[in-house]
């Protein structure tokens, strides 16, 4: 299998000196990204403006006055606030990262926090700086992994997440119970990589022996569980409901 660059990987440790590697997104897979999200604004604004010339605000007067101004407002809104809103339901992507398989992290490789979204586009007016992103652009190929100046500031990365995908989707058996589900928090602090590494194992467990289950749960469960705060009865199952959690889907974790 052909291995990428070894400048287009990033290799992080977590706190609890696990370490992972993530593939990084370059320039150009970024302006593309980017270029699509811009397709998307601009197909917004021009809705808006339709809107607003049926609401009258372009009448007589066409942009003028107060209806230059809402639209000047509404323009500021849709270029920040498109990345901002998106990044936080979509989980480090917008349109155009979605459709280039490109994700925003921290640089230890976990989901943003909000306050980091907020910065790290807040910044765009800097590297926007003098026409389309040249200093962004710039800043980003002088960088080791490919950081604009707000991904410096927010302390992210982008990277690029494999296309290729598992055969079936898990199922927990048995079902998660609501209060099972209710004792979790709403997006579990998992980067990439530790969800990967947990949808690996729960494949697997049709391999181990009950106690080489156990013994390979417990290397894992008690560190997540400190970091987020929670306690649990049995490490399998607290791997599985964690994974479902994240993902949504389900596992055919024998719990």
């Amino acid at each position: 299998m052909r291995q990428p660059a070894l400048d287009t990987i990033a290799v992080v440790e977590t706190p609890e000196h696990v370490r992972f590697s993530f593939e990084l997104a370059g320039p150009a897979r970024r302006i593309a990204a980017y270029t699509l999200d811009l397709l998307v604004r601009a197909l917004l604004m021009a809705l808006f403006a339709v809107a607003g010339a049926l609401g009258g605000l372009a009448g007589a007067e066409g942009l003028s006055g107060v209806g230059a101004g809402l639209w000047l407002a509404l323009g500021f809104a849709v270029e920040w606030g498109y990345f901002v809103l998106l990044e936080s339901l979509m989980n480090g992507q917008s349109v155009g990262k979605r459709a280039m398989r490109l994700r925003v992290v921290t640089v230890d490789g976990r989901p943003l926090s909000f306050a980091q979204i907020v910065l790290r586009n807040l910044l765009r007016a800097t590297d926007v700086l003098p026409v389309f992103y040249a200093l962004g652009v710039l800043v980003m190929a002088q960088d080791r992994v490919f950081r604009r100046l707000g991904d410096m500031v927010a302390g992210t990365l982008v990277i690029s997440e494999q296309s290729k995908k598992l055969e079936e989707p898990l199922v927990i058996t048995p079902a998660p119970t609501p209060r099972e589900l209710y004792e979790l928090p709403q997006r579990p602090e998992l980067a990439p990589k530790e969800l990967e590494a947990i949808e690996r194992f729960l494949r697997r467990l049709n391999l181990y022996s009950g106690a080489r289950e156990l013994e390979l749960a417990e290397m894992v469960a008690p560190l997540l569980a400190r970091r987020m705060g929670l306690r649990y009865s049995h490490p399998v199952r607290f791997l599985a409901l964690l994974y479902h959690r994240a993902t949504r889907r389900g596992t055919r974790a024998n719990s």
